[in-house]
Formats: structure tokens, C-alpha cells, sequence
């Protein structure tokens, strides 16, 4: 081992179903990486829905008890374990959510994740496996980095993840503005699609615009937007949904013939029954998402590093104030991702 780790750290804890008011910041000594693992000092992470469902105790995949929670941060290698050849202290560093998940296809052995059944980033150090790690594009802050491991790779992994993916002049919706959705917005122009985005607050239709987004449907003054969606492309349809809202039927009535929808998730927690109908109305493709693997990261930040590509950041809070920083992002529908510094 390489560098000298502090004699403490501070973690937070939470009990899946504990809520917000769970979150507990303890102090105790830091763990020396093993062989092939790497102490990271977490210098930034991100919230995203998925945080708050293991909050709620309402996250689909196992949750060990005392976990530390959050998926998604960015820091600064400090200690390396013997075997490691691929990192070295210095380096800045993110980490894949599904840390075993290198390349191919989701399998079950790939299924531990980060703030879940392993613990996660919002902590002072963390110990990760070299395997996980992913290098920082350069022109980015570790804020901004920390937006990336499952927001923007869900978001590269719905729009190229199926083997052709988005071809230029092809059209892209994507419900809502999330974190998922505005990266979407933003790679789907990199991509050359013509890119449609919804939203339900008109401040925030302007604010879309200006991210990329060719078109937007306000869900509140037009509840059947798909009907807007086809009208925009002359009744021909969408050739891909992102689907982060959980309005799937909705989202196959504004497909084109052969359309695809990526469907990330629902965000009420609804399951609404289907008509089978529909997927054969277009001959529609629906695969469901789980993020994406350590290769699709990788290719990823090579376009963001290509492109230039910045995150859109809603709000930055201190460490000690983490509980603040959950409560925002559950309640003020923030327009980009809320981030926790942590030093």
C-alpha cells in the first residue's frame, strides 16, 4: 500500500425504510484496501431517485442493514492495496454503480451495487475494487463528475445500449427533467437526434430549450402528449422513448413503427396495467434499463470528454448538511443534480 490514510473518517449510515431522518454521520476508523482494492476520499456525490428509494425501503435490489448510502460520487485515489496496476494516489476517480458489471450483459453475479447491498460513497474515504473505478474526464470538477455513474450512463445506456442505437435525424423523446432526461437531452443532440422533451413546469420549458432540447411538451397544459408527439413529427411517431416516468402506454402511443422505449423506471411507484395491443400496433421494442456496465461508463466519458460535454448542477450542499440535501431533492423538483461536497 501507497499513502498513509487519517485515523478517522466520517460515514453516514441509514436502515433501508429509516427515511431521510434515519441518516446517521458516524465516525470510526478508515479500512486498509486489500488486495486489488483502492481507498478513494470521496470528495463529492450525487442524489438521485434511486437514493431515495433506499431510504423509503422501497429499492427493488437487496439493502444491507447500516449501509452507507448514495451511489454515485467522485474523489482522489489515496491508497492503493498490493495487485492494483491500474490507478495510483492522485488519480481522480469515479466508480460504477455495479462495480462487478465490466461488460456484456446483465447477470445476476453483477447485481451488488453501490449504496445498496455494498456500501456507498457518502462517506469521507471509500474502499472500492480497482475493477470499479473510472477515471475523471479532465475538463471536469468532481462535483460535476459525481452527476455521472447513474444518471448520465442510464441515460447512455438508453440511447445506444440496444446494439444500433440512435442514428442521426432519428427523433428522441424523453418524459420529465431529471437527471436522467436532461442527459438524455444532451447526448441525444451529440448524437444528431431531434430530440422532444416533456415537462409539467412551464419555468422549466425554457430552461430545456436551452439544453438542447428541439421541442417541449408541457404534460399539464397537454395531458396527451404523446398525441403532441406525433403531431410534431407529422404523425409519424418517435423512433425512441426515454421513459423515466413510468407512462408506458403513453409512451408506445407516440412511437413510430419500429420505435424502441427505454423505460428507466416509474417515479409514483404506479404499475399500470398494459394493453399488449399497443407493442403490436408499432411492432415496439420495450427494454427495461439497470443503469449500465463499467464499459458503457467508459464510452461515455469519451464522449463527454470529446464534446466537452458539463453537467447541469441544481444546488450543492456541505457534508454535514446531507439530510438538507436529501429533502431538496425530494421536494423542490430540482432542474439538474443535487450535489453533496464533501470537502
Amino acid at each position: 500500500m501507497t499513502a498513509t490514510l487519517p485515523p478517522s473518517v466520517r460515514s453516514y449510515r441509514v436502515n433501508s425504510g429509516d427515511g431521510i431522518d434515519g441518516l446517521m454521520l458516524r465516525t470510526h476508523e478508515p479500512r486498509t484496501p486489500g488486495v486489488g482494492e483502492v481507498a478513494v476520499a470521496v470528495y463529492a456525490v450525487s442524489l438521485g431517485f434511486r437514493d431515495l428509494l433506499v431510504l423509503r425501503g422501497q429499492y427493488l435490489l437487496p439493502v444491507k442493514p447500516d449501509v452507507i448510502p448514495v451511489s454515485d460520487g467522485a474523489g482522489q485515489v489515496v491508497a492503493v492495496g498490493p495487485g492494483v496496476q491500474r490507478v495510483r494516489p492522485g488519480d481522480r476517480v469515479t466508480a460504477a454503480l455495479f462495480p462487478q458489471w465490466l461488460d456484456g450483459p446483465l447477470e445476476p453475479s453483477y447485481l451488488p451495487q453501490l449504496g445498496g447491498s455494498l456500501d456507498g460513497m457518502l462517506t469521507e474515504i471509500v474502499v472500492l475494487p480497482e475493477q470499479a473505478l473510472v477515471p475523471v474526464p479532465g475538463h471536469l470538477s468532481y462535483a460535476e463528475a459525481a452527476t455521472l455513474p447513474c444518471a448520465a450512463v442510464t441515460a447512455w445506456n438508453a440511447l445506444t445500449g440496444d446494439g444500433t442505437g440512435i442514428q442521426p435525424g432519428h427523433t428522441v423523446l424523453t418524459t420529465g427533467s431529471g437527471g436522467v432526461s436532461l442527459f438524455v437531452v444532451q447526448l441525444a443532440k451529440l448524437l444528431g437526434a431531434r430530440v422532444i422533451a416533456t415537462t409539467g413546469q412551464a419555468e422549466k420549458e425554457q430552461r430545456l430549450r436551452d439544453l438542447g432540447a428541439d421541442e417541449v411538451v408541457n404534460y399539464r397544459a397537454a395531458p396527451d402528449w404523446h398525441i403532441a408527439a406525433r403531431d410534431i413529427t407529422g404523425g409519424r411517431g418517435v423512433d425512441r422513448v426515454v421513459d423515466t416516468a413510468g407512462t408506458l402506454e403513453q409512451s408506445l402511443k407516440s412511437l413510430a413503427i419500429n420505435g424502441h422505449v427505454a423505460f428507466v423506471g416509474s417515479l409514483s411507484g404506479d404499475w399500470p396495467p398494459l394493453d399488449p395491443r399497443l407493442l403490436f400496433g408499432v411492432a415496439a421494442t420495450v427494454r427495461a434499463l439497470a443503469v449500465g456496465s463499467h464499459a458503457q461508463f467508459t464510452k461515455l466519458n469519451e464522449i463527454i470528454t470529446a464534446h466537452q460535454l458539463r453537467p447541469v448542477i441544481d444546488r450543492t450542499f456541505p457534508f454535514e448538511e446531507a439530510g438538507a440535501a436529501f429533502r431538496h431533492h425530494e421536494s423542490a423538483s430540482p432542474f439538474g443534480k443535487v450535489v453533496i461536497e464533501i470537502r
